[in-house]
């Protein structure tokens, strides 16, 4: 937010508001990790301050950024679909309309983020470090569960091999490929900056570990995602260029002889994987892809508002043949969950093609700001921001909801980051 003078007796109330703001923010992380509904209280106490601070000195500038634009409209769109007025044609229930009103939650919270919270260099620092040692500690429970069966707490693993990290489920995945690369691709950088040999070989084994660590998990397309961030990487930095390809030859590898040194993965990454593709249209993603394709076109327009799927995929109208034909009913009401796990077909059951086209939209606002400069001038850590965000926004992909906590903190979190580091690109530097 833009330098506006105010009074003595305006300052004092600023500062607090800043503080507290800063505040619940950093605690995001640990939040998000163990006590992901206590985040959104968080993020609720960063939206409140950053709203009246705006009050305070009566700039709403901020308001009129070009993505937030998209932003308001899509939000507005959701609501508008998930009005229960059936004499509309608008399905909705009290459920979605409230989901779709304080959706809004998330994008104040990245605009905060953007426009003030992360202003300050310090700031940026601070949750530097604590979105890596979040990566260290999932990473640190994950091998140490590899090893002997169990996380620190003396929990197993996922009942079909996975390693759960620190986490009684399966969900070390999706959060650690999300903040692996902006925890680890600045410091790799800074070590190739370093003279000698040594450095070149700690940012390889750096790279490499992390992905070494995202294969152990054994969550596929956690995996997968890891490799298109790495690829991003690669493409924008060519300092790491060669560290990004010897982690994906140590990977490549790890999978070759996978069968031996980590039999669990290779059966969820090679064998389980194959067969899903092999039978995509039978497995649980195809037939909730094709239930989702029939509810799109049967509400081409409005869909059937916020947690649409939810909302429609039990209702035998929209039982359809899977895409090979085998099931005529595509699995009736026993495949149904609370989303697609696809956020574009989330978007798409949610708001009809026109929710579509904006949740789209928005999705490259925020990719050209991010990265705005990067090819000319690409910082490490920008770029590491830029290629989550890529995970994070990546249309092939099984997915949760797209706001659904804790992956969606996550996400919201680190795209707030990257967005300020973009608009404040004068400040802290990397971290070695």
């Amino acid at each position: 937010m833009s330098e506006i003078a105010v009074g003595s007796h305006q300052a004092r109330p600023l500062v607090v508001l800043d503080r507290v703001a800063l505040g619940a923010m950093l605690l995001c992380p640990l939040l998000l990790l163990h006590a992901h509904g206590i985040a959104e209280v968080a993020i609720a106490i960063a939206d409140l301050c950053f709203l009246a601070r705006s009050a305070i000195v009566q700039d709403w500038r901020w308001a009129r950024t070009p993505w937030l634009l998209i932003g308001w409209t899509w939000w507005a769109w959701l609501i508008v679909c998930s009005l229960p007025l059936p004499s509309l044609g608008l399905s909705g229930d009290a459920r979605s309309l409230t989901q779709a009103v304080v959706l809004v939650r998330f994008l104040i919270f990245v605009a905060a983020m953007e426009h003030s919270i992360l202003r300050a260099p310090d700031a940026r620092r601070w949750l530097y470090w604590m979105v890596a040692a979040s990566a260290a500690y999932i990473a640190a429970h994950s091998v140490f569960q590899f090893l002997s069966g169990y996380n620190f707490y003396g929990e197993p693993g996922g009942g079909d091999g996975e390693l759960t990290g620190p986490f009684g489920k399966p969900r070390a995945g999706p959060p650690f490929v999300r903040i692996l690369l902006p925890a680890i691709v600045p410091w790799a950088a800074g070590m190739l900056a370093r003279p000698g040999i040594r450095g070149v070989v700690l940012a390889w084994l750096l790279l490499m570990g992390g992905a070494t660590v995202a294969l152990l998990i054994g969550q596929r397309m956690p995996f997968l995602l890891t490799c298109l961030g790495l690829m991003v990487v690669g493409l924008l930095l060519p300092r790491l260029r060669w560290g990004v390809l010897a982690a994906g030859v140590a990977v490549a590898l790890l999978l070759v002889a996978s069968p031996i040194v980590a039999p669990k993965a290779h059966y969820r990454l090679v064998e389980k994987f194959a067969t899903q593709m092999e039978h995509f249209s039978v497995s649980h993603y195809g037939e909730l892809y094709a239930r989702a394709a029939e509810i799109a076109v049967r509400n081409p327009i409005t869909g059937l508002g916020d947690d649409g799927f939810r909302i429609g995929c039990p209702e035998p109208r929209y039982f359809r043949p899977s895409f090979d034909g085998s099931l005529p009913d595509g699995g009736g009401a026993t495949i149904c969950w609370d989303h697609p796990h696809n956020y574009y077909l989330e978007a798409l059951d949610n708001g009809g093609f026109p929710g579509l086209l904006l949740f789209s939209a928005l999705a490259l606002a925020w990719l050209t700001a991010l990265g705005k400069g990067l090819w000319r001038r690409p910082g490490p850590l920008r770029v590491a921001l830029f290629a989550a965000a890529m995970i994070q926004l990546w249309p092939i992909a099984s997915s949760t909801s797209f706001t659904s906590m804790p992956v969606g903190g996550w996400s919201f979190l680190l795209l707030g980051w990257g967005l300020a580091e973009a608009r404040w690109p004068k400040g802290w530097s990397d971290p070695i």
